[in-house]
């Protein structure tokens, strides 16, 4: 059995399932959702409530499932699963790290906090990039895990500089502390960045507290084009100066420099697209 759930707030699409699943109740419910979201343009706001008696899908409802799954992967803005069987929650938490969307499970009387949670995400990039077009040093700005949308956020960024020069001078990541990746698709999302941008940027400064940090900056130095230089959180402005370093050299007045003559322009700041 799936139904569709009406007492959820309208920015959510909410589901129940018990029993055991055919296709043609998939094809009667979550079909006409998708549908409904692709006329829309919009991106969904999952709330999947799993019985205790869900007894699994059929064979057709399961190559269905798995059509339509492949469909709407990238429609998804976040899922909420909320159940008390203990076997679904395992792997819901296992597939939180494979799939490019926030996932996360609730248990039944946790009904509040998944609706809440839901309402709370937006979708876009959640760091934070600055330009300092005088010397060609992106900052960005992280303060939580990594997701598909920040990648995106730091590629933009970095782009805009390459449109106008053969090379970014310096990147700068800031961070408390290593942020990781929200899950694997990003972390894949984050590799072909590297990949894609390492032969054009000149210097990477890492401002990140910690070891780990540090012994990172030390083989990335060896292993990737770009010199690395690893500094404390707190010595940002440092950090920015070493990136930008050189600047002058190339007829670029180095930011804060009013021996040059030119006009040092500030940062471009991009946080008018971050989200919370």
């Amino acid at each position: 059995m799936i139904e569709k759930l009406s007492d959820v707030p309208p920015e959510i699409d909410g589901v129940r399932a018990g029993g055991l699943l055919t296709r043609e109740e998939y094809d009667a419910v979550v079909l006409p959702l998708l549908q409904e979201a692709e006329r829309a343009d919009r991106r969904l706001r999952v709330l999947c409530q799993i019985e205790d008696d869900y007894a699994g899908v059929t064979p057709a409802a399961l190559w269905e499932d798995l059509r339509l799954g492949a469909r709407a992967i990238g429609r998804f803005a976040a899922f909420a699963v909320v159940t008390d069987l203990a076997w679904m929650r395992v792997a819901c938490r296992v597939a939180a790290f494979a799939v490019p969307y926030p996932l996360r499970v609730f248990g039944i009387r946790q009904r509040d906090e998944a609706v809440a949670w839901l309402l709370a995400l937006h979708g876009g990039p959640r760091i934070h990039t600055r330009t300092y077009p005088a010397t060609g040093v992106v900052v960005a700005e992280v303060d939580r895990a990594l997701r598909t949308e920040d990648i995106d956020a730091l590629a933009a960024a970095v782009d805009d500089e390459l449109r106008s020069a053969r090379e970014l001078r310096g990147l700068v990541v800031h961070a408390p502390r290593i942020p990781g990746w929200a899950n694997l698709p990003a972390l894949w999302h984050h590799l072909g960045f590297v990949a894609g941008h390492e032969y054009r940027v000149r210097r990477l400064a890492l401002a990140v507290d910690g070891v780990l940090p540090a012994a990172g900056a030390a083989v990335a130095d060896v292993a990737l084009h770009p010199e690395v230089r690893r500094f404390p959180y707190d010595d940002l402005d440092v950090a920015i100066g070493w990136a930008g370093a050189g600047a002058e050299d190339a007829g670029v007045p180095a930011a804060g420099d009013a021996r040059s003559g030119a006009e040092v322009r500030g940062p471009r700041d991009h946080r008018a697209n971050v989200h919370p």
